[in-house]
């Protein structure tokens, strides 16, 4: 095959795909490198729920979009593109011939719905307007092939190429125990994803503890650590979005989705076995609102305890016929048992007949696991809580045995920072200059220094590669 193309495209998600099939359109030769298979390339879209937010109000996307970034600012120029670029993924799908849709039961609405700009969002669309179950990569890699654009599987970049002036012209890659080259005549752009399966990145820059990843186990960083070995800047490596998750074996790097969707009678206890926080309080992405600001949560390993009703109300992880998302799910093709018991019985979940053998089990000291509780159920007959403010609607008793807990780390879904760029996508060195010849888009390098809504991280990889394929496809010089 021709090791001389004009794009170079490495990662084959949303982002990769976006940017692989605008070049394409705009003249350019192009070629995808996606260092795993077939059955499991794709990164973390072909792992998540596929929906993108629709932007119905560019001019209230900029104002929205800073006021989600508070005072973690990102460039203007990078704001004015996000707006300008998300508005329309609907329509540009469209003219591929997806079948687009709204999605009707998750992200109808503004999670964020307070903040000033929240009417440019339009709900979510997805592919036919169903989340997850690979839709939306499944859909991207048939228009690739429709197009006639190679994606080269089992081939990872290991290094990029640059000539003596420090622009970017290639890729160093290994394919079967092979090294060679590939080169690029208008640019390459970093497409990988993001970090959360390096488990050293994680804990440089998250500052999380041995979590569990939800989604691609290929998302080991390498975009960032090729962009560094040329110069790049990186911008807010220590924001992410975590969830409540369930660890699963220990083995396996991957956990599950905890959704305390079937009841309310739990409660989430420190890893000394007090109550710390407001269990009902909104998980937005990663972030709730507490003591005035946006907050990361979860960002530690806690217990979650409750009662024989919440263990018969339903699932404690939702299966794929209600939220086909996650790698366990996905790849694994794991069914969560209807009453809880074969994670029971896995010891995934613990059981005891009272409080304090379950504080025993967990190591925890029974009297502060035992008061904690009995605090929280005299708020729930109180109907009030005095020392968090849960929502009253929410306040369900942790009373009938046994009794059981889910004690473990955050789930990870993914990471935000990455390669510092600019509005047309051209990765930044540490002087604020582009470094030639060399993009970034997706996960790689997020736009969101803090908070997200939904449907905004497939928005983003969709238009930030749209930007990066246009404006790689055109370039002609080192200087452009």
């Amino acid at each position: 095959m021709d090791n001389n193309v004009d794009v170079i495209v490495i990662g084959s998600g949303a982002a990769g795909s976006a940017a692989a099939l605008q070049a394409h359109a705009d003249g350019a030769s192009v070629v995808i490198l996606e260092k795993c298979g077939p059955d499991n390339a794709g990164g973390n879209t072909r792992l998540s729920g596929g929906g993108w937010f629709v932007n119905q109000d560019p001019a209230a996307a900029r104002t929205f979009l800073r006021a989600l970034n508070g005072s973690f600012t990102v460039a203007d120029d990078v704001i004015d593109a996000w707006a300008e670029n998300t508005h329309g993924l609907s329509d540009w799908l469209r003219e591929l011939d997806a079948p687009v849709s709204m999605s009707g039961e998750f992200h109808s609405t503004a999670e964020y719905a307070e903040l000033d700009g929240s009417s440019c969002y339009a709900g979510m669309d997805t592919i036919g307007g169903a989340m997850g179950n690979e839709l939306l990569y499944r859909f991207l890699v048939s228009a690739l092939a429709e197009r006639g654009i190679t994606t080269r599987f089992d081939t990872e970049a290991t290094a990029l190429l640059t000539d003596e002036s420090g622009a970017v012209i290639g890729v160093e890659t290994v394919s079967g125990g092979t090294t060679s080259q590939m080169y690029a005549r208008r640019g390459v752009i970093l497409a990988t994803g993001g970090f959360e399966a390096n488990p050293a990145m994680v804990r440089d820059y998250l500052r999380l503890e041995n979590p569990k990843i939800w989604g691609s186990p290929s998302a080991t960083g390498d975009g960032h650590r090729m962009a560094q070995a040329v110069g790049a800047d990186l911008w807010h490596m220590n924001n992410m979005m975590t969830i409540t998750g369930i660890s699963g074996d220990t083995d396996d790097p991957s956990g599950h989705y905890l959704a305390l969707w079937n009841a309310h009678n739990y409660v989430f206890l420190s890893q000394e076995g007090r109550r710390f926080t407001c269990e009902s309080a909104e998980l937005r992405h990663g972030h709730v609102f507490k003591e005035g600001s946006y907050q990361h949560f979860p960002v530690r390993s806690m217990n979650i305890v409750f009662d024989e009703t919440m263990r018969l109300a339903g699932p404690l992880s939702p299966g794929r016929d209600v939220l086909a998302v996650g790698r366990l799910v996905l790849d694994e093709g794991y069914e969560w048992s209807a009453d809880n018991q074969t994670e029971i019985d896995k010891g995934w979940i613990v059981k005891a007949d009272t409080l304090a053998e379950l504080a025993d089990k967990l190591g925890l000291d029974p009297a502060v696991v035992e008061t904690s509780v009995r605090r929280y159920n005299e708020a729930c007959t109180a109907g009030v809580d005095e020392s968090f403010g849960r929502d009253p609607a929410t306040l369900a008793p942790v009373v009938t045995a046994p009794f059981y807990a889910v004690s473990g780390p955050p789930l990870l879904g993914w990471s935000n920072g990455g390669p510092r760029r600019d509005g047309h996508s051209r990765v930044l060195d540490t002087a604020g200059n582009p470094i030639s010849g060399l993009y970034a888009a997706g996960t790689v390098s997020s736009t969101y220094s803090a908070a997200k809504d939904g449907g905004f991280h497939i928005a983003d990889a969709l238009a930030f590669g749209r930007v990066a394929g246009a404006h790689a496809a055109t370039r002609v010089s080192a200087d452009a």
